[in-house]
């Protein structure tokens, strides 16, 4: 393969390689790009010696010797061709143009631009011209609301990953401003804050019935992003069909495609505008809404190709060192991949992702059961409990009122939690009241009975099989 506009081949790392003019005209370009190490001008692969000391090297070049700043544009990435080892740059176009080597400043000497299969000099107009409009309302440029923050939660979890955060690192992860005070990155990844990140659950197809809502916000973005991971996860059941023949599995929604569009949402939300994503969960969909659109200077064409211009370098570098995302341009194909350039809705202010449920995701007042096909939701504790009961066994331990289950359950619908959980497990002899007599008692409890207990007994043995 030759090289393109997007595609530039060097044979090996040395010190006369030029690197840092390569990565600075793909930061310039539009569209980013991609440098090879180990392969010639004429697309034959040569093969390196040394990879990682070499991708070492790179990552410290880029690291140093580039400005503004390119951490979170770019990835470092080992790959065999022909059985040989390259090293593959995969360089993001940056938001903050023009970027320059820092040896030759904002000058034709210090700024590139990819144009055809070549880094050429910048003509100073250009320089000029993109230096006056570049973007200054990023969260890397704007203070924190607050200056005494903790980040312990952080600390946490680059420990997780084997990686210590020294005590340069506010200054190292660039969640300092230019004048030292703690960015609005800092403010987001900080123990607390006043970012509120919801997932919203509706019983039908429109937010007229909201029966859940969970919030999990005012921390960090790491753990709040975790937080609503998990959340879907549990959501996301595996749904059963089960005939005569075979039984026939698939969950409601793709994991790998959500998964990605959960954290996309999260690393690439304009929190310049002080708004958290949102997340929504109806009887027939799983929604995310963003706010902000496309980045600047991006196409819809180019953004479903998958070129990458992060809105949030600074969360996007976090991101990766903590093995959350793969690398840059990965996210929108694989979503893609499994729901199509339909599931994207762009308006001037917001992104939303829209992903059908296999099935329906809340439970219809009425089930038709044919003796053919068997509805059939997994896990289950036998084939007369439902989810919602299988939930409330789960969370009982003690006697309780009506009002603390439903903060247990996190459900905020009192006549769906009736009607979904609480009666069902009462007539099925799993739940038992405390006053038997007078159920409408403003004192009235509940408790699990021997029968619950034996039931939730065997799905945990069977959880753990």
């Amino acid at each position: 393969m030759s090289e393109t506009n997007r595609i530039e081949y060097k044979s090996q790392l040395t010190k006369d390689l030029d690197l840092e003019k390569e990565v600075v005209a793909f930061l310039n370009y539009r569209e980013g790009g991609n440098v090879y190490i180990g392969i010639d001008n004429d697309g034959k692969v040569c093969g390196l010696s040394d990879p990682d000391g070499d991708a070492l090297k790179i990552k410290d070049r880029i690291r140093n010797n580039i400005s503004p700043s390119a951490m979170g544009l770019f990835d470092v990435v080992a790959e065999k061709q022909d059985g040989k080892d390259v090293i593959r740059i995969i360089v993001a176009s940056g938001s903050e143009k023009p970027y320059f080597k820092k040896k030759f400043g904002m000058t034709e000497k210090g700024c590139y631009i990819r144009m055809g299969t070549a880094a050429e000099p910048m003509p100073q107009f250009m320089i000029d011209k993109l230096f006056s409009s570049r973007t200054r309302n990023s969260i890397g440029k704007i203070n924190s609301h607050r200056q005494d923050l903790g980040f312990e939660q952080l600390r946490i979890y680059y420990d997780e990953k084997k990686k210590t955060l020294n005590k340069q690192f506010r200054k190292n992860l660039e969640l300092l401003t230019e004048d030292g005070f703690l960015n609005y990155a800092g403010y987001l990844l900080a123990d607390e804050n006043n970012i509120s990140v919801k997932v919203a659950k509706y019983s039908g197809n429109s937010r007229v019935d909201l029966i859940e809502n969970n919030e999990y916000g005012y921390c960090s973005i790491i753990k709040a992003t975790k937080s609503v991971l998990n959340k879907m996860e549990i959501e996301n059941r595996t749904a059963a069909t089960i005939t005569p023949k075979e039984r026939n599995e698939q969950r409601l929604w793709n994991a790998i495609a959500l998964r990605e569009a959960i954290i996309n949402a999260m690393v690439h939300n304009d929190y310049t505008r002080e708004i958290a994503p949102k997340f929504e969960i109806f009887a027939d969909r799983f929604e995310i809404t963003s706010a902000g659109s496309l980045p600047e200077g991006l196409s819809k064409d180019e953004f479903f190709e998958g070129y990458s211009v992060p809105r949030n370098k600074e969360l996007m570098r976090v991101f990766k060192d903590l093995e959350m995302v793969e690398q840059l341009g990965s996210g929108v194909p694989r979503i893609l991949e499994y729901y199509g350039k339909a599931c994207f809705h762009f308006s001037e202010n917001f992104l939303r992702m829209e992903f059908p449920a296999s099935e329906r995701v809340t439970e219809s007042s009425t089930t038709q059961v044919t003796p053919q096909v068997t509805p059939h939701v997994t896990p289950h504790v036998t084939p007369h409990v439902t989810p919602q009961v299988e939930k409330l066994l789960n969370v009982i331990d003690d006697t309780h009122n009506s009002q603390e289950l439903m903060e247990m359950l996190e459900l905020v619908n009192r006549k769906y939690f009736r009607k979904s959980y609480l009666q069902p497990a009462v007539n099925a002899g799993l739940i038992e009241l405390t006053i038997p007599d007078k159920p409408r008692s403003s004192k009235q409890q509940y408790r699990i009975t021997e029968k619950g207990k034996q039931l939730r007994s065997s799905a945990m043995k069977l959880d753990k099989n």
